[in-house]
Formats: structure tokens, sequence, C-alpha cells
């Protein structure tokens, strides 16, 4: 198995764009194809994680976000 870190930009697109042929048929667990998948999936994330962090919402930003998708108003919260 030929896996190694992703280190540049370049190497995260390799690994999304293999990881994407694999989306429409998953490999099986427990299976060469599968371990490669989970340790791809495994480097994707580490590499998302720290080239591309997303913060936390502000608490009361969310809770309006929420509201407005869900066609709340203040008033539907008073009896909570």
């Amino acid at each position: 198995m030929d896996i190694r870190p992703i280190s540049t930009e370049e190497d995260y697109k390799d690994a999304l764009g293999e990881l994407s042929a694999c989306f429409n048929n998953e490999p099986h667990a427990d299976t060469t194809d599968g371990d490669r998948f989970e340790i791809l999936l495994t480097l994707v994330e580490a590499y998302e994680t720290k080239h591309f962090p997303v913060d936390l919402p502000d608490p009361v930003e969310a809770i309006k976000f929420r509201m407005d998708q869900a066609g709340l108003t203040p008033n539907d919260l008073v009896p909570a």
C-alpha cells in the first residue's frame, strides 16, 4: 500500500480524487481497499483540520440561525 502523509495542496487534491471514486462504491471493511479508504479518510480529515479550521459560531448567532431555519420568532421561545 503506497500511502504517505498529505503535505501539500496537490497531495490533498490527489487524495480527494481517489476518495471521491470510492464514495459511490465504498470498499468493504477489512479488505486492502477498505483499509486504504479508511487511512485516506483519516489523512484528509487531519489535513483539513489543520489547514481549514472551522471556528465555533457565536452561541446567540447559532440560536438565531436555527430559529430562522425553523421559521421561529422570539415569541415562540417564551414558553421555553
